[in-house]
Order: C-alpha cells, then structure tokens, then sequence
C-alpha cells in the first residue's frame, strides 16, 4: 500500500503523524529562524535538528515532526519518510486563529489553498532541492503575494500570543 498510496498522491495513513489542534502554538513560543523569517517547532521533541536545517546556509532535509509556520494560519508539518512522496513528506495546514487556539480549517498535500488564493504546495515546489519544500530568500520560489512589513505585522499580531489576565 505504501507504494502505491505514494505515487498516487495519497498520504500513508501508517507513516502520519498525530496532528490535533493543540499542536499549534503562539509563534513567540516556537524559535524563529536565524533569518527571521519563519519560525520552527519539532513536535518529537528534535527541535535542535530542525532548528539546525532552518539555519543552515545550504539547506538540508527537515527531520520528521518538524514545524514551520510563516504566519500564524499557515502551517507545515514533516511526516514519517514515505508518507507522500510528491510532497517530500509535508503535509499543508492552514489555520483559524484566535485567543483561544487554533483550529483546522485545511489540511492536505497539493490541494491546500491559503488566505491570499495560493496553492501552498505550488508555491512550494518551487524550492531548490536542497531546501527541501521550505522558501525563503535564494530558494527558487516565487515572491510571496505580501511585503516583508505585512508578514512582520501578522506575526506580531498571533492573536494566541495574546493572554487575557
């Protein structure tokens, strides 16, 4: 099954992680890259190996369980090996944000399309290899639809990261 569930486009289900909504935290709680531009969790706890690749200057594979957010209703996370091959093992997430948490509102491979009308895993597969999936400045995707001073801003803004006393 696993060979065929890959070349098929659909997800292992016996190589998926567990993914609940309570995963997704407040950006400030995770650690933002060496660039600034995104932020990392590992949700296996090897939150030193992905931090290790999403600070690397020549890229490398993201360790399983690992988290990447740009802004705080966009989500990746990285599967067991061999989950989805077309996807290198991310599967998209994007979220519903407010005070009190997260919630899913898509989660998929190729079909995930975020708040601004993108296919995420589009944009994404644009990545050089040996960036594997992620985009950042150099890695060979296309420029994003906001201005570095919007995305800083919905960050900034996480309404999880707000705590009502």
């Amino acid at each position: 099954m696993s060979q065929s569930s890959s070349q098929n486009n659909e997800p292992d289900p016996d190589k998926q992680l567990e993914v609940t909504e309570a995963l997704f935290k407040c950006l400030t709680e995770m650690t933002r890259s060496s660039t600034g531009a995104f932020f990392v969790d590992n949700m296996l706890g090897d939150i030193d190996a992905t931090v290790a690749v999403a600070n690397s200057e020549t890229g490398g594979e993201y360790p399983v369980g690992s988290l990447v957010s740009l802004i705080p209703t966009e989500v990746m996370i990285k599967h067991r090996e061999g989950w989805n091959e077309t996807t290198n093992d991310w599967e998209f997430f994007e979220l519903t944000v407010s005070e009190e948490g997260s919630e899913i509102a898509v989660r998929g491979t190729t079909e995930v399309v975020n708040r601004f009308g993108g296919n995420c895993f589009g944009c994404h597969m644009l990545a050089r290899s040996e960036w594997d999936l992620i985009c950042g400045t150099g890695h060979g995707c296309a420029p994003l639809p906001i201005d570095r001073e919007t995305i800083a801003n919905m960050q900034n803004g996480d309404p999880r990261c707000i705590k009502q006393d």
